[in-house]
Parts: C-alpha cells; sequence; structure tokens
C-alpha cells in the first residue's frame, strides 16, 4: 500500500502499513473496511471565489454506492488545444482542458485516466437560459454557486459555472423518462468542462489506485477508513489560525455511506462542528442523515446547517401517472418539515408542470402552500419541456393516457419544446404569495 503518495502535500495517512483490513458484516458484508490514521482531516478546495465554501471533510475514502458520474455520448469535452471532442469519442490519455475557473484566462492541461461506457441510465436535460442544454445522469454533478450539485437537485434560479469562470444560467431540467447510452471519465483533477460548463468526475477513485487497489470493484467493495477522524478534527479546529470558514460533507464519497452504520464517524465529525459552532451543509444520497437529526437541531441553532427537494405536485392522480417511481410527495414535504422544525434551512423545486395535468393555479397554490407549510421555501417552478427523443416517449405515453390532452400537447409543442414565456410568467404568478414582489418566491 502506496500510502505516502496520495496527494501532493506529502504522506494523507501517518501509517506505512494497512491497520486491519476488516471484514464487514450482515448487510455489509461485501465491503471490506482498510483502517488508517489521518494527518489532516480537514481539506482545502482551490480558490473559487463563486464558491460558498473553501474546506471539505471525507471521513471515507471509496463508496459502497457505486454511483456513475455519466454523461450523454454526443457530449461535447474541451480539449487542451481548445478543440472539442464528444466524450463517446475520448480515450484514455487524452489531454483535456482542466476548469479554467480555477485560474481564469488560463487553459490548463488534464488527462483522461480512465473511459468507459456506463450502460444505459435515465437521462436529464438540463436546460440553460441561451437555449443551449446538457444530458447527464441524475446524479452527475455540475459546479454551481453552490458548490458541486447533483442534476437532479439542481434548481430554477441555479448558475453553472462556465469554462471562463462566468456563469450560466439553469432554465429547467427535464426528467427525460427515458435511458440512454452514457459514458464517463476518469481525469487527472477531478473535473473537465463538458459543453462549456465545469463538470464533476468521480476524482476519488484514483486515489484508491494511488493506494494499490484499483479504480473498480475496489473503490466500490474497499472502504479506507479513516478512524481518528474525530479525533483530527477536533485538533484542526481548535488551531488559533482556523477562521471557522464554511466545511462541506459529501463533496467526494457520501459520509452517509453504509460504512457510517458501522462506524458512526460522521457522527462524531457533526458532534465537534457544533462543539465549535462551525458552519457545514452536508450532500447525502442517504436517508441515515435523519438518524442525526438531534446534532443537526443543534447545530442548526447556532450556525449555518442547510437540506432541499423536488415536488412537482400533491395532486395524487398526477403523481401516481407521471411519477410512479418516486417517493409519495407527502413523504417527501415531511422529510422537509422535520428539516425545518429542526431549524434547518430547506426548499422544494415545483418541477416540471405538466399543461393540463398540474398547471391549474388551484392545484400549483396547492403545492406551493404544501411546502410554505413544511416551513420550507419554493425555489422557483418549472414547465415541462419536450426536446426532440424526450417528445416521442411522452407523447407515447399521453397518447394511452389520455388521448385529448394528446392531441392538445401535439399542437402546443407543434414548433417549439420549451413553454412560452408568457406561460412561465403565469405559473409563477401562481405560487407567489401575494405579499411577495415580482420574480420573489420564497
Amino acid at each position: 500500500m502506496r500510502w505516502h503518495t496520495v496527494d501532493d502535500a506529502g504522506a494523507l495517512f501517518g501509517v506505512d502499513e494497512l491497520v486491519g483490513p476488516e471484514r464487514g458484516t450482515g448487510r455489509m458484508s461485501d465491503l471490506e473496511f482498510l483502517h488508517v490514521t489521518a494527518k489532516r482531516i480537514l481539506n482545502h478546495v482551490p480558490s473559487m471565489s463563486r464558491l460558498n465554501f473553501a474546506w471539505t471533510i471525507n471521513v471515507y475514502r471509496g463508496c459502497s454506492h457505486g454511483c456513475t458520474y455519466c454523461l450523454a455520448g454526443d457530449t461535447p469535452v474541451l480539449l487542451a488545444d481548445g478543440t472539442e471532442r464528444a466524450i463517446a469519442e475520448l480515450r484514455i490519455g487524452d489531454a483535456i482542458s482542466e476548469s479554467s475557473a480555477r485560474n481564469p484566462g488560463r487553459r490548463l492541461r488534464n488527462l483522461v485516466l480512465d473511459h468507459w461506457q456506463t450502460g444505459t441510465r435515465r437521462a436529464y436535460r438540463v436546460h440553460f437560459g441561451d437555449g443551449a442544454h446538457i444530458t447527464a445522469s441524475a446524479e452527475h454533478r455540475f459546479m454551481t454557486t453552490r458548490g458541486w450539485i447533483e442534476v437532479a437537485n439542481l434548481a430554477g434560479d441555479d448558475r453553472l459555472v462556465a469554462a471562463d469562470g462566468s456563469l450560466r444560467a439553469v432554465n429547467s431540467v427535464l426528467d427525460t423518462q427515458t435511458d440512454i447510452a452514457m459514458y464517463d471519465i476518469t481525469t487527472s483533477t477531478g473535473d473537465f468542462i463538458a459543453n462549456g460548463v465545469v463538470s464533476h468526475n468521480c476524482f476519488a477513485r484514483p486515489t484508491h489506485e494511488y493506494l494499490g487497489l484499483n479504480t473498480g470493484s475496489d473503490f466500490d467493495t474497499k472502504i479506507v477508513v479513516k478512524i481518528n477522524a474525530v479525533e483530527r478534527l477536533r485538533a484542526e479546529l481548535t488551531d488559533p489560525a482556523w477562521k471557522h470558514e464554511r466545511i462541506a460533507m459529501g463533496t467526494n464519497t457520501d459520509p452517509y455511506q453504509r460504512a457510517e452504520g458501522k462506524y458512526k464517524l460522521t457522527r462524531g465529525v457533526l458532534e465537534v462542528l457544533t462543539e465549535h459552532r462551525n458552519p457545514f451543509s452536508i450532500l447525502t444520497k442517504s436517508a441515515l442523515v435523519t438518524r442525526d437529526l438531534d446534532v443537526l437541531t443543534d447545530a442548526a441553532r447556532h450556525t449555518d446547517v442547510s437540506v432541499n427537494f423536488s415536488i412537482a405536485t400533491v395532486d395524487e392522480r398526477v403523481w401516481r401517472a407521471s411519477e410512479p417511481g418516486t417517493p409519495h410527495p407527502r413523504r417527501r414535504l415531511d422529510a422537509m418539515r422535520r428539516m425545518a422544525d429542526a431549524g434547518i434551512d430547506t426548499g422544494a423545486l415545483i418541477a416540471p408542470i405538466l399543461p393540463g395535468l398540474s398547471d391549474a393555479p388551484a392545484q400549483l397554490a396547492e403545492v406551493a402552500a404544501a411546502v410554505r407549510a413544511t416551513g420550507g421555501r419554493v425555489l422557483g417552478v418549472m414547465p415541462l419541456h419536450l426536446r426532440p427523443g424526450v417528445r416521442e416517449h411522452f407523447l407515447g405515453w399521453l397518447a394511452d393516457f389520455d388521448p385529448d390532452l394528446h392531441a392538445d400537447y401535439v399542437r402546443r409543442y407543434a414548433r417549439r419544446s420549451y413553454a412560452p414565456e408568457h406561460y412561465a410568467d403565469r405559473l409563477r404568478a401562481a405560487v407567489r404569495p401575494p405579499d411577495y414582489g415580482e420574480g420573489a418566491f420564497g
């Protein structure tokens, strides 16, 4: 195990040999835990002035979620020479451009370390205000002014960081309801430029290779556990030089992956952050976070703690017809309420709105009122977009569900993929509280 080559700053761990390993049992029997003592636990994020955090904590390396960050094969990737090539056509060793947002005006050299087709994945299309779009999986992350945000969690008012450090406004995010072939890469820096915006790739995987493990099955099943994470964090936060800056958790690997059920290191980290009243945010895919609601509640009383959802409708018929595979909207509202009751900032994006199905003023007012009743905020509202490919699939479903409505959609979307702006304005007006100004949601 080459612990001392993990990063450029020197040894990451204070051991030369593996401590362990320990084989998981029960539901973790497919995992192997590699115990290490970390020399430090706070990781500094390369300077990007638009981000709201500069430090991260990752108590685990490797991740049992087995996530794949992937893009449609025709997504153009910026090469080091300034030209573009579709991600499906990239090869290992290709020189591509690193995010110049870190160093505006410079194009930095970045290498493709691995490249593969991820198989077919559910496609989501992110539309920008300028009419362009990019297609990715729900869990793919783009750099925004809120940090690395998954596609499924992008809000209508989010702004993505572009190649030159400028910002591109997100107009909407559409679940295409279709599966397409997608591609993924691992780069030497952890990010790259996809269709002009800063895109995430699983930069955590190469660290496993540095440890003498492979970036595939080992990354998914051999979890490096920083067993001294809590003690190290306490020491680093008591350093007189520490400025109590915001710390983000979940930017690399999930702090609430299965290993957390065994080691409870994330809970310990939260307790230390709470003791020091240090602001933090958490990004996770696991409901295990509710286990620590007591700690989160205490923390939110003293510092900034953030958590957001997507709720298109609370109409039972519409939900069952259009989103049968999603958690019931009332369950999502209950989760929001728990967060809000704990004093944690939370909100919901009302999207996508389906003309003739979920766009009646009473329906929109109902879901907006339900969101606000939890103590959360309405982050925005987005009407349905029907781009080529999505159009055929959605209209095919609608023809069986409601033939009359299908005829209306064929007419409505005959010459456009987007709803007209006056229609979007009507939706925004329907969810806007009467005492709020133009353009506000709250």
